[in-house]
């Protein structure tokens, strides 16, 4: 039996094969890239790879062995290796190959495939999930906080009114830079709440009045003049992040910081939650178009479940591709008495919500009456959370995941999607360097969990989900 007490001294990365999220191999991308795997061995760290498991993604083993990899056989890269690196889960017959005490780290979606998790259990392999890494203690960026409160100031007066649940939102355009802004809107359960295009004509928006609100950054939306005094005219509230940043930014930030001490844990350190998104809108709209042949994309009902990560990097890409209105949905407008309204004659949902695991299986927030009855044929419904028969997803046709092998199904004329295999959309290599970044910070970086599992800091341990043994 290995002892994962101390420090790992040498790492194994395995190469992408067929496993039960990973039909016939599709999956090819690779969890460290060449040059991190240089940083791995020049932190003192013997690497061994096996051989081809770059090549997916564009990466020879010639690069590996300039970084002073020592590669390997598909049968010897299990074989008594203390720490198992590999991106998505291994195949069973990979981790009979395992030595008992020894570590997998790889995205393991344990609870969604009982019987590996049961085989890893018997075999005593320790399991540290990436997806489950969390930073700790949680940092939020600037912009992040400026968005916020400068979101919070703006409807300040609407909930002092108590007229929230009356006031439509509207946030004109996407960057970073508004991001936190539209996830406080979304917590405020404002009667609904839109991006829409910069470009738009007045006689295009849909919300004037006093019961709306238009928020925006002068800083990229410095041109349309006519459209913001037209607003004013009509009594409509109008709102600029920039001009709060330089009159209260400073003072309101420090103000939030110092009474929002930060929390134990904060978002996922190994992650690419907003490509995913973008990933998953990008395909979602060529499947659109597929079926719409006549479609105007730019004048599609777009619908996106969740203003966290996932659901703002489909925002960012709907938004990129032109489309007028996209509604986002919080709890107030996905509660059952009031998601119909959003759904009917939708042409594209997107789903990035999350439910804590006691809901799962149990609360349906797109129902399959909902797609039989109210969303029309030929639309599409594209679901980022995933799942499986014992962790459902909120979108009820959903059991389970969709692969590169069987990207969607049909159900009552419409296309149904939940990407686990979202790399199709030609984003594998970028990805693929994003995460091996990542990785590598938590292994010699700020969370050094090459020191072992007794030394595993708070954001790590919560990511032991077999073990420790």
């Amino acid at each position: 039996m290995l002892d994962n007490s101390a420090r790992y001294s040498s790492i194994a990365l395995a190469k992408e094969i067929e496993s039960p999220e990973n039909p016939e191999g599709l999956e090819k991308r690779v969890a460290l890239i060449p040059s991190d795997v240089g940083l791995l061995v020049q932190a003192g760290i013997k690497v061994y790879v096996e051989c081809g498991a770059g090549d997916g993604v564009g990466f020879s083993d010639d690069e590996y062995l300039k970084n002073n990899a020592i590669m390997q056989t598909a049968e010897d890269i299990y074989v008594n290796k203390s720490l198992i690196i590999k991106f998505k889960g291994p195949a069973l017959a990979s981790v009979e190959q395992m030595s008992e005490g020894c570590t997998l780290f790889c995205m393991a979606h344990f609870h969604s495939y009982p019987d590996r998790a049961k085989l890893l259990q018997d075999k005593r392999i320790n399991v540290i999930a990436m997806e489950e890494i969390c930073d700790s203690p949680k940092h939020e960026p600037d912009h992040k906080i400026l968005a916020r409160v400068a979101m919070n100031a703006a409807l300040i007066p609407f909930i002092n009114e108590q007229s929230i649940g009356d006031l439509q939102v509207r946030v004109i355009g996407w960057s970073e830079r508004l991001r936190g802004g539209i996830k406080r809107a979304g917590n405020r359960s404002a009667a609904s709440l839109q991006v829409i295009q910069p470009t738009l004509a007045f006689d295009e928006l849909d919300a004037v009045g006093p019961n709306a609100l238009y928020f925006y950054d002068s800083q990229s939306f410095n041109d349309q003049q006519d459209i913001l005094l037209q607003l004013h005219n009509a009594g409509t509230h109008i709102f600029d992040l920039s001009e709060f940043e330089r009159e209260h930014g400073q003072q309101a930030m420090s103000a939030y910081r110092d009474s929002h001490p930060p929390q134990e844990f904060g978002l996922r350190r190994i992650q690419c939650l907003h490509e995913t998104g973008q990933a998953g809108a990008r395909y979602g709209l060529s499947l659109l178009k597929e079926r719409k042949p006549s479609v105007d994309v730019a004048n599609i009902k777009a619908v996106i479940l969740g203003y966290g990560n996932v659901g703002q990097g489909a925002l960012d890409e709907l938004h990129q591709q032109g489309v007028k209105h996209i509604h986002i949905l919080g709890r107030a407008q996905t509660a059952k008495e009031s998601i119909g309204y959003w759904l009917k004659d939708v042409d594209i949902v997107i789903n990035g919500a999350e439910q804590p695991s006691e809901l799962r299986g149990k609360n349906f927030l797109i129902s399959n009456q909902h797609v039989k009855e109210l969303i029309p044929d030929n639309s599409v419904i594209i679901d980022l959370v995933g799942g499986s028969a014992t962790n459902r997803s909120p979108v009820e046709p959903v059991i389970g995941c969709s692969f590169l092998t069987q990207p969607y199904f049909i159900q009552d004329g419409v296309l149904i999607s939940s990407l686990w295999g979202w790399p199709m959309m030609g984003m594998m290599r970028e990805t693929a360097v994003r995460y091996s970044g990542q990785i590598t910070d938590v292994l010699i970086g700020r969370e050094k969990l090459i020191d072992g599992l007794d030394k595993l800091t708070p954001g790590v341990k919560l990511a032991l989900v077999c073990g420790p043994f």
